[in-house]
C-alpha cells in the first residue's frame, strides 16, 4: 500500500488501489480530484487483429473515451467471432459509429498472397 497526499485537496489516498488505477490521473492526485477536475489525459488504445492468409493483420486504434473503446471492441469481437458460421462486417454488427471518434495509430497488414500465388 503506497499512500500519497493529493496536491489539490491534501487528502491521503492509496496509489496502488484499483480505483486509482482505473481512474488514472497524475501520481499526486486522488481519485475524486481526477474525476472532478478531468485531469486524466491518457489515450485509450485498443489492439485489433484479423486473420489474412498466413499472417494476421494488426491495428492499434486510439479513442477519446473508455466507453467508445469498449463499444468498438465489443463490435469487433462480434464481427470477427471465429465460431459464427458466416463472417460479418463491422457495419452489420454495430450499425453506425458516427459518434465514436477513432484514430489509427499503427497498422500492419497481413499478406494474403499464399505460396507466391497472386489472388
Amino acid at each position: 500500500m503506497k499512500m500519497k497526499t493529493c496536491v489539490h485537496c491534501e487528502f491521503e489516498f492509496d496509489l496502488d488501489s484499483t480505483m486509482k488505477k482505473n481512474v488514472g490521473g497524475k501520481i499526486n492526485e486522488c481519485v475524486e480530484c481526477v474525476q472532478e477536475l478531468g485531469t486524466e489525459t491518457t489515450v485509450k488504445y485498443l489492439g485489433l487483429t484479423s486473420g489474412d492468409g498466413k499472417m494476421a493483420s494488426l491495428s492499434i486504434v486510439a479513442f477519446d473515451s473508455v466507453e467508445d473503446r469498449k463499444a468498438y471492441g465489443k463490435a469487433w469481437a462480434s464481427a470477427t467471432d471465429p465460431y459464427t458460421s458466416t463472417p460479418q462486417s463491422m457495419s452489420e454488427v454495430s450499425g453506425s459509429f458516427g459518434s465514436i471518434k477513432i484514430r489509427h495509430v499503427a497498422h500492419n497488414a497481413g499478406n494474403p498472397n499464399h505460396k507466391g500465388h497472386n489472388s
